[in-house]
């Protein structure tokens, strides 16, 4: 299993930006998230996320790995709507699965050229396939990619974690963008311990 790396340099410097943060991070200690390094298996894997609780998708995935490992492009675009539902997933679920297998076999989504690409140019070509919005793009900057500086707006427990560490009762765009811009560069560790602050509450 390999984990988002990071360290004591990252988490230096985000106490010393954010004390709120800086009391989680003392709090929680050392998280580790697993990753899944092959971009293509990773963006199914965030569809399949897409929606569900964290405990339904590791089961739906689990039995997608039994059935097609290696998830690769040829496999996802030769199957058909129903072998992929088999899995307990959606029939609009599987048929974007499909959709993304045979973008990347035709060679409209290039996953070598992916990596070398900026955040916001990654988010731009995966979203425009059907089934992924923002969210699953910056989920697979992070969890894929490893991109070190993303915070999501469109995840509910980002935003949960966000209000639960400041104690807000709500919160907007303009503040969120506020605490976003002080945890750059290292953005997406505070992410990790911004969803571990949301499932304390």
């Amino acid at each position: 299993m390999e984990i988002f790396e990071y360290g004591e340099r990252e988490l230096d410097y985000l106490r010393r930006r954010d004390k709120r943060l800086a009391e989680a991070i003392n709090r929680i200690g050392m998280i580790e998230r697993e990753v899944i390094p092959d971009p293509f298996a990773a963006l199914i894997n965030c569809v399949v996320c897409q929606q569900i609780s964290s405990q339904a998708a590791t089961t739906v995935w689990r039995k997608m790995q039994g059935r097609f490992e290696p998830i690769m492009p040829q496999t996802m675009a030769r199957s058909s709507i129903e072998e992929l539902q088999k899995c307990g997933l959606s029939s609009r679920k599987a048929g974007y699965i499909k959709g993304i297998g045979t973008a990347a076999v035709q060679g409209q989504l290039n996953l070598a050229k992916l990596r070398q690409l900026p955040d916001e140019d990654i988010v731009r070509l995966v979203s425009s396939l059907d089934g992924v919005g923002r969210w699953t793009a910056e989920m697979l900057l992070i969890f894929s990619m490893q991109r070190p500086d993303v915070v999501s707006w469109s995840d509910l427990g980002i935003r949960r974690g966000m209000m639960t560490l400041y104690g807000l009762d709500e919160l907007g765009r303009d503040r969120f963008e506020r605490y976003r811009k002080q945890y750059s560069p290292y953005g997406s560790v505070a992410s990790l311990y911004l969803w571990a602050v949301a499932k304390e509450r």
